[in-house]
C-alpha cells in the first residue's frame, strides 16, 4: 500500500534491526485477528521508551475494546504505564491521586505493582502522599491477604512518622491489618498521645479506640485495685506481686520490709493518656467526644470518670441520630455510675417532639437514675407520660413505673395503687401492660393484696390481649387461696372459651385447672377433666403434651400413684419474685461507642475489649532509644548539674518523659509549669496543680515557651538536623516544609528528654486522690448551658398517695388503634397477621411456603389464610395501595369477591424484601374497612437452597473470607448431637440446602439470597466434646450476622 512508507516514518513502525514489525493500517482490521503474538507486540510497544509507540499501542487497545475483543492480558502493562508515570509526578496531589486510583483497582494481577507503589509512597517526602499510602494498605490487604508481612513492615515505618497528617491513617491501617501486633505500638505510644490533640477528628476517633484496647493490656485496673483494697484490706493483692514484677531492677532492697498493703500507683503512661485526651471532651465532633467518654469509662479511676457526664449531656442537643447513640451509652453507664448523671436529671426529661426510640432511651436513663431522693419528681414525670398518644412509649412508661416500684420499696404501694387505677382506662393496651406489671409486683407481697387479685379476676371478660389474660390466670392459680369463691367461676368461663383462646392463654388455663383440682377438687374436678379433654385434642403439640403430663400428675392412677403424691409440691411450690432489670445491664462487656454495643450483638470486625492484666507488663518497652549522634555533651553536663534539683523537688516528672514528648521536659526549670499539655506528667503531682494545668491545655502549648528558649532551640536544630532534613525543609511545597520543621522540632526535643536516667522513674511517689468532681466538671464550661444544681439530700419524705389520685382518670384518645403486629418467629409455620377481634371477625394468618413464586423468582412466596368468624359475609378482600420502604415490592393476590360466614380461603402473594428484614407494611381492605398489617421475614426466609459439591463449596468459601466471614462458638446440648436433629433445626431456621461432607462431625449448607443472588454458606463443626463452631460466609454481612444469631438460638434451645 502506498501509505505504508509514510506510516513507517511517522510512527516509527519500520522493521528495522531489533524492532518488531507492526500492522500498517489500524482501520484495516488486521490487528483484530486472534493471533496472540499481536498482543505480545502491543506489550513490547507499551514497554518501550518511545512515547509515540506507547500512544499508538493505547489507541489500538481502545479500538480492540470498542470492537468487543478481549484485552484483559494487557491490563497490567496499561496500568504500569498510566500509574507509574503519575506516581513519579513532581506534584504531590497527582502522586497521591495516582496511588489512590491504583489501589482502588480490584484486580489481583496488579498486586505486585500496587505493593511497590505503596512502599515508594511510604518514603515520600510529602506527608499527604504518605497518608494516601496508609489508606491504600487496607485496600491491598483485602485484595491479597498474603501480602500481610510486607504490609506490616510498611505500617511499622509509617507509625514512626511524626506528622499529625499521617498518624490517624496509619493507625486505621494497623487496626485493619494487624491489630494483634501491639508490639508495634510500644515505641510510638507516647508520640501518639502527644500528637492526638492535633490530629484530624477522624484520626482522633481511630487512635483513641486503639489506645483504649492497648491500655487495657499494658496497665493495671485502677477500679479493680481500689475495690479489692476496700473489700480485703488485710491482703496485699498488689504488694508482693508488683515488687516481684518491677523490683528486679530497683535499687531499693527494703521493699519486702514494707507493710503488706501497698497503695495503687497509676502508671505514668496511663496518666499521660488520660491527661491528653481530656481536652478533647470540648471537641465539636460528637464522635470524638464519644470516643473520649468510652476511654474514660473503661480506663479512668472511679473518681475521675464523672468529668465525661457534662460533655455527654451537651451532645443531647444534637440531631436525633446522635442523641440515639449517646443515650444508648449513657443508659449503660448509668447502671454502674449512677451518681455521675444525677446532677443532670432534668436533661433527660422527655419532650413531646422526641422520636419514640429517643423517648424510650430517656425513660431508661430516668429509671436507672431514680433513687429515694428524686423518686417523687420522677413519678410525676411518668404520670405525664402516660397521657401520651404514643402507645409504645406509654407501655414502656408503665414498665418503668414497675421497675421503680421494685427497686425502691417505700413507693411500691403507691405505684401499685396507681397502676390499679389504670385498669379502668379505656385503652386496652394500657390496661394489658398494667396487668402484666401488677402481676410481677404482686409476687413480692401477695398476702397484702387480695383485693387487687379479685379486681383482676373480674377483668377476664373485658381484656383480650393474650399476655394480660395469661397473667391474670397465673395470679388466680398461684394465689387461689385469696379468691376461693371466684377462682372456680373464672375456670368455668375460661373452659367455655378454651378453643378460641391463644396458646399462651390455654397453657395458663391448664395450670389454673390443675392448681384448683389440687386445692378444691370438690368444685373443680369435672371442670378440670373437661379442660384436659379439650387440650388433649388441641392443634398445638405443646398444649397436648402439657395436658397429658398434667393428667398423669394430678389424677391418681395405679401406675402413676407415686408421682401424683408430689403434685402439690410441684404445682404449688413457692416461687421467687421476678427481678425487673434494665435491658442495658450486661452491655458493658462491649466497648462503648461501638456498633456491637449499639446492636447488643457482636458485629463483624469487632475487636473484644481485653481484660486488665493481673500484673503490669514491663513499662520499659515504651522507652525510645536516642541515636548516639543526637546527644550533646554540653546538654549532658547541664543535665548533670540540674539533677539534684529534679530529684529533690520535681523528680516525679521523670517517669513520663519520652522521646516523643513535647518540650516540657527541657532542662530549663522555669518552663516546667507552662508546657504541661505537651507531655504526660506523673500522676504523683499534686492534684490541684494537675487540674489547673489541664484547664490551660491547648494545641499551642509550645508557644508558651519564652522567646529566648525558642531561639536557642532553633540554633540547636540547625546544628543537629542532617542535610537530608534541611533539603526537606527547603522544599517548594508548603506542606512538606511545615511537616519537616515540625519533625525537626520533635527530634531536638526528644533528645533532651531521653537523656534523663531511667533510674529516676523508680522514685515516683504514690499518686494522690483526684480533684473534687466539681472542679472536673468546670472544665467544660458551656456558654449556653447551666448545669442543674445538685439538690441537697432532704430528710426521707413520705411519698403521698396522690399518684394514685393523679393517675386516676388518665385517658388516652378514643381513636381506633392500629392492631399490634407480631414479629414472626423463625421456624414457626402459620403466624397471625390479623386477629379476629381487631379484624371484626376476619382472622388472617400467613406462612412462608418456601416455594418458588411464579410471578417473580426474586420474591418470597407468602401464603395468606383468611377465615370469616363473623355472622355476615365479607366482600371485596384485596390489598390496598402499600407504602413500602425503598426497594421492597409486593405482588398482590387476586381479589376475593366474597367470604361467607365460617368459610376460609387461601391466597398467595409475593414480596421482594430486597435482602433485608424490613417489614412490608400494607393494607388489607374489604368493601367497608381497611386493616393495617405487616409481614416481617426471618432472615432465613430471604434465601433459596443451592446444591453444590464439597469442592465447589470449599472453593466459594475461600472467596468469602475476612469481613465476609462470621464465626461464633456455641455449646450444643446433648439433645442436638444427632445428624437428623442438627439438619432439621438448621433447615427449619434457614432455607438452605445440605452440602455433602466427608467429615462426620461437620455439616455444610448453601443457599443464595433471593434478590441479589449472593451466596450464603453455613458450616457447623460439631465436635464430639467441647464447643462447636458455626461459620457463615456471605457477601451480605448483615444477613450473615443475623443468620448466625438465629441458628445459634435454634441449636441451643
Amino acid at each position: 500500500m502506498s501509505t505504508a512508507p509514510a506510516y513507517s516514518e511517522d510512527k516509527g513502525g519500520s522493521a528495522g534491526p531489533g524492532e518488531p514489525e507492526y500492522g500498517h493500517d489500524p482501520a484495516s482490521g488486521g490487528i483484530f485477528s486472534s493471533d496472540y503474538k499481536r498482543h505480545d507486540d502491543l506489550k513490547e510497544m507499551l514497554d518501550t521508551n518511545k512515547d509515540s509507540l506507547k500512544l499508538e499501542a493505547m489507541k489500538r487497545i481502545v479500538a480492540m475494546i470498542a470492537r468487543g475483543k478481549n484485552a484483559s492480558d494487557l491490563f497490567p502493562a496499561v496500568v504500569k504505564n498510566v500509574a507509574c508515570k503519575n506516581i513519579e509526578d513532581p506534584n504531590q496531589l497527582i502522586r497521591a491521586s495516582a496511588l489512590r486510583v491504583l489501589s482502588s483497582i480490584r484486580v489481583p494481577i496488579i498486586v505486585p505493582i500496587m505493593m511497590l507503589a505503596i512502599k515508594e509512597a511510604a518514603s515520600d517526602m510529602s506527608p499527604y502522599v504518605r497518608k494516601t499510602a496508609a489508606h491504600a494498605i487496607p485496600k491491598l490487604y483485602s485484595l491479597d491477604s498474603d501480602q500481610k508481612d510486607q504490609l506490616i513492615e510498611v505500617i511499622e515505618k509509617l507509625l514512626a512518622d511524626k506528622t499529625t497528617l499521617v498518624a490517624g491513617s496509619v493507625v486505621m491501617a494497623f487496626e485493619e491489618v494487624c491489630p494483634e501486633r501491639i508490639d508495634l505500638i510500644h515505641k510510638n505510644y507516647r508520640k501518639l498521645c502527644n500528637l492526638l490533640i492535633d490530629v484530624e477528628e477522624w484520626g482522633q476517633v481511630v487512635i483513641i479506640s486503639m489506645l483504649t484496647r492497648y491500655a487495657r493490656t499494658q496497665f493495671l485496673s485502677p477500679t479493680q485495685n481500689e475495690s479489692l483494697l476496700e473489700e480485703n484490706p488485710e491482703k496485699a493483692f498488689y504488694g508482693s506481686e508488683e515488687d516481684e514484677a518491677k523490683g528486679t531492677g530497683s535499687e531499693e532492697t527494703t521493699a519486702t520490709a514494707l507493710p503488706a498493703r501497698k497503695p495503687y500507683v497509676m502508671d505514668p503512661d496511663h496518666r499521660l493518656l488520660l491527661r491528653n485526651t481530656k481536652p478533647l471532651l470540648q471537641s465539636r465532633s460528637a464522635a470524638v467526644v464519644m470516643a473520649v467518654a468510652q476511654l474514660y469509662f473503661h480506663l479512668a479511676p472511679k473518681a475521675e470518670v464523672g468529668v465525661i457526664a457534662k460533655a455527654l449531656v451537651r451532645l443531647l442537643r444534637s440531631h436525633s441520630e446522635v442523641q440515639y447513640v449517646v443515650l444508648q451509652n449513657v443508659a449503660t453507664m448509668s447502671i454502674k455510675r449512677r451518681g455521675m448523671f444525677e446532677p443532670y436529671l432534668k436533661s433527660f426529661y422527655i419532650r413531646s417532639t422526641d422520636p419514640t426510640q429517643i423517648k424510650i432511651l430517656k425513660l431508661e436513663v430516668l429509671t436507672n437514675l431514680a433513687n429515694e431522693t428524686n423518686i417523687p419528681t420522677v413519678l410525676r414525670e411518668f404520670q405525664t407520660y402516660i397521657r401520651s398518644m404514643d402507645k409504645d412509649f406509654v407501655a414502656a412508661t408503665i414498665q418503668a413505673i414497675g421497675r421503680c416500684a421494685t427497686n425502691i420499696g417505700r413507693v411500691r404501694d403507691t405505684c401499685l395503687n396507681g397502676l390499679v387505677q389504670l385498669l379502668s382506662n379505656r385503652d386496652e393496651l394500657v390496661v394489658a401492660e398494667s396487668v402484666v406489671v401488677i402481676k410481677k409486683l404482686l409476687q413480692m407481697q401477695p398476702a397484702q393484696h387480695g383485693e387487687i387479685i379479685k379486681h383482676l379476676a373480674k377483668l377476664t371478660d373485658n381484656i383480650q390481649v393474650p399476655m394480660a389474660r395469661a397473667s391474670i390466670l397465673w395470679l388466680i392459680g398461684e394465689y387461689c387461696e385469696h379468691v376461693p369463691k371466684m377462682a372456680p367461676d373464672v375456670l368455668r368461663k375460661m373452659a367455655k372459651s378454651f378453643t378460641a383462646e391463644e396458646d399462651i392463654v390455654k397453657l395458663q388455663v391448664i395450670n389454673l385447672a390443675a392448681k384448683l383440682y389440687l386445692t378444691n377438687s370438690k368444685q373443680t374436678k369435672l371442670l378440670t377433666q373437661y379442660v384436659l379433654s379439650l387440650a388433649k385434642y388441641d392443634q398445638n403439640y405443646d398444649i397436648r403434651d402439657r395436658a397429658r403430663f398434667t393428667r398423669q400428675l394430678i389424677v391418681p392412677s395405679e401406675q402413676g400413684g407415686a408421682l401424683s403424691r408430689h403434685a402439690k409440691k410441684l404445682f404449688l411450690a413457692p416461687k421467687p419474685a421476678p427481678v425487673l432489670e434494665s435491658s442495658f445491664k450486661d452491655r458493658d462487656h462491649f466497648q462503648l461507642g461501638s456498633l456491637s454495643h449499639l446492636l447488643n450483638a457482636k458485629a463483624t470486625g469487632y475487636q473484644e475489649l481485653p481484660d486488665w492484666p493481673e500484673e503490669a507488663p514491663d513499662p520499659s518497652v515504651r522507652n525510645v532509644e536516642v541515636p548516639e549522634w543526637t546527644k550533646c555533651s554540653n546538654r549532658e553536663k547541664r543535665k548533670e548539674k540540674e539533677k539534684p534539683f529534679y530529684s529533690d523537688s520535681e523528680g516525679e516528672s521523670g517517669p513520663t518523659e519520652s522521646a516523643d514528648s513535647e518540650p516540657e521536659s527541657e532542662s530549663e526549670s522555669d518552663s516546667k509549669s507552662s508546657s504541661a499539655s505537651g507531655s504526660g506528667e506523673s500522676s504523683s503531682e499534686s492534684d490541684n496543680e494537675d487540674q489547673d494545668e489541664d484547664e490551660d491545655k491547648g494545641r499551642g502549648s509550645e508557644s508558651e515557651q519564652s522567646e529566648e528558649e525558642g531561639e536557642k532551640k532553633k540554633k540547636k536544630k540547625k546544628k543537629k538536623v542532617p542535610e537530608g532534613h534541611e533539603e526537606d525543609s527547603s522544599s517548594d511545597e508548603g506542606s512538606d516544609s511545615s511537616s519537616s520543621s515540625s519533625e525537626s522540632e520533635m527530634t531536638s526535643e526528644s533528645e533532651e528528654e531521653q537523656v534523663e536516667p531511667t533510674s529516676w522513674r523508680r522514685k515516683t511517689p504514690p499518686s494522690s486522690k483526684s480533684a473534687p468532681a466539681a472542679k472536673e466538671i468546670s472544665l467544660l464550661d458551656l456558654e449556653d448551658f447551666t448545669p442543674p444544681s445538685i439538690q441537697p439530700v432532704s430528710p426521707p419524705m413520705v411519698v403521698s398517695t396522690s399518684l394514685a389520685a393523679d393517675l386516676e382518670g388518665l385517658t388516652l384518645t378514643d381513636s381506633s388503634l392500629v392492631p399490634s403486629l407480631l414479629s414472626p418467629v423463625p421456624g414457626v409455620g402459620r403466624q397471625e397477621l390479623l386477629h379476629r377481634v381487631a379484624g371484626e371477625g376476619l382472622a388472617v394468618d400467613y406462612a412462608f411456603s418456601r416455594q418458588l413464586f411464579s410471578g417473580d423468582p426474586h420474591m418470597v412466596s407468602v401464603h395468606i389464610y383468611f377465615s370469616n368468624n363473623s355472622e355476615t359475609p365479607i366482600k371485596g378482600l384485596h390489598v390496598g395501595t402499600p407504602k413500602l420502604p425503598a426497594g421492597i415490592s409486593i405482588q398482590e393476590f387476586p381479589e376475593i369477591e366474597s367470604l361467607a360466614p365460617g368459610e376460609s380461603a387461601t391466597a398467595i402473594m409475593g414480596i421482594n424484601f430486597c435482602d433485608s428484614t424490613q417489614a412490608a407494611n400494607f393494607q388489607l381492605c374489604t368493601q367497608t374497612r381497611q386493616f393495617y398489617v405487616s409481614i416481617q421475614p426471618p432472615v432465613g426466609e430471604l434465601m433459596a437452597p443451592v446444591f453444590m459439591s464439597e469442592n465447589e463449596f470449599k472453593k466459594e468459601q475461600g472467596k468469602l473470607t475476612g469481613m465476609n466471614e462470621i464465626t461464633e462458638k456455641l455449646m450444643l446440648p446433648d439433645t442436638c448431637r444427632s445428624d437428623h436433629i442438627v439438619v432439621q433445626k438448621v433447615t427449619a431456621t434457614a432455607n438452605l440446602g445440605r452440602v455433602p461432607c466427608g467429615t462426620s462431625d461437620e455439616y455444610r449448607f448453601a443457599g443464595r439470597t433471593l434478590t441479589s443472588g449472593s451466596l450464603v454458606l453455613l458450616t457447623l463443626d460439631a465436635r464430639p466434646a467441647g464447643t462447636a463452631q458455626l461459620t457463615v460466609n456471605s457477601e451480605k454481612m448483615v444477613i450473615g450476622t443475623m443468620l448466625v444469631k438465629d441458628v445459634i438460638q435454634a441449636l441451643t434451645q
